[in-house]
């Protein structure tokens, strides 16, 4: 809005306020509660003594501030329709990212834990768990008997959660810190 003339004009302030009533009338009649038809008004009248040097004395006031007021009601429209309601946050929430240093920091937590592990324990979980290989396949790599195996599966993946603080059968969130980092 640019700024109000420094005299204003005694006859356009009289005009402006004769038309208060049936600017508030069509307000009301534009958005159907009087609060906002309030609010309406109100910045309808200061973008009209705002700009008043734009309007010439003796053409039709009403007009000019029923278009200004009009135009104010369908900018919040517009508005409105691109804002969503979120009074309790949850659709904040899913939108909302986490930062990124939590999964990497939670990689090295659990890359040193698993380097702390037993060679012949971190090489079957590597192969069973993060390799994809069955417990026969990975005995079979490592030359050993499947119980064998299946064994040092079980005590890595006991001493991992230990080393990373999880509690029987948790998994760390991809997006949230281990307790441990």
């Amino acid at each position: 809005m640019s700024e109000a003339p420094s005299s204003p004009d005694p006859e356009f302030k009289r005009a402006l306020l004769a038309q208060l009533p049936a600017l508030r009338a069509f307000a009301v009649s534009l958005c159907g509660r009087s609060d906002l038809a309030d609010d309406l008004v109100q910045d309808a009248i200061l973008r009209a003594w705002a700009n008043q040097h734009t309007f010439t004395l003796g053409t039709n006031m009403k007009a000019w501030l029923f278009r200004i007021l009009r135009n104010g009601f369908y900018s919040r429209a517009r508005k409105a329709g691109r804002e969503i309601s979120d009074r309790d946050g949850q659709l904040t929430e899913r939108l909302a990212v986490g930062p990124g240093q939590y999964a990497s920091l939670a990689f090295q937590d659990f890359r040193r834990a698993l380097e702390a592990l037993p060679s012949d324990q971190r090489e079957a979980v590597v192969l069973v768990g993060a390799s994809g290989f069955s417990y026969e396949e990975a005995a079979d790599i490592c030359d050993c008997a499947v119980g064998t195996v299946k064994s040092r599966v079980n005590r890595a993946r006991a001493r991992l959660r230990e080393l990373l603080t999880l509690a029987e059968g948790d998994m760390p969130a991809p997006d949230m810190p281990t307790p441990a980092a």
